[in-house]
């Protein structure tokens, strides 16, 4: 099983969604976060006074999947989530030892 978890832009999500939707992901974990890569945030200028923007607004989802299922879902949030601009985002996977459902006690594969 892998656990793949990609930061994205948050207008990119409802795309993303419906991508993995697309391909048989059931279920995923959506968080908001904020954070800065190599952009480093921005200046903006308000009411005559510059100030920085350090940590951007993004979105972080969270998937568990088959191991055959990973590359589908890996290209899938690449597809959707691309602007081509600096700041699209970054995909981490890693491989989970076990899942557990807390319901029903099904572990491995069967608790996905």
């Amino acid at each position: 099983m892998k656990k793949i978890e990609a930061v994205i832009k948050p207008f990119k999500l409802d795309e993303v969604k419906d991508a993995l939707q697309d391909i048989g992901v059931q279920g995923m974990t959506v968080l908001e976060a904020k954070g800065y890569g190599r952009q480093k945030g921005h200046s903006e200028l308000y009411r005559g006074a510059e100030y920085v923007i350090d940590f951007l607004p993004k979105i972080k989802i969270e998937v568990v999947v088959a191991d055959d299922l990973a590359p589908a879902v890996i290209d899938a949030i690449q597809t959707a989530a691309r602007t081509g601009k600096i700041g699209d985002g970054k995909i981490f996977v890693s491989t989970l030892e076990d899942v557990i459902r807390i319901r029903t006690g099904e572990t491995g594969a069967q608790a996905i």
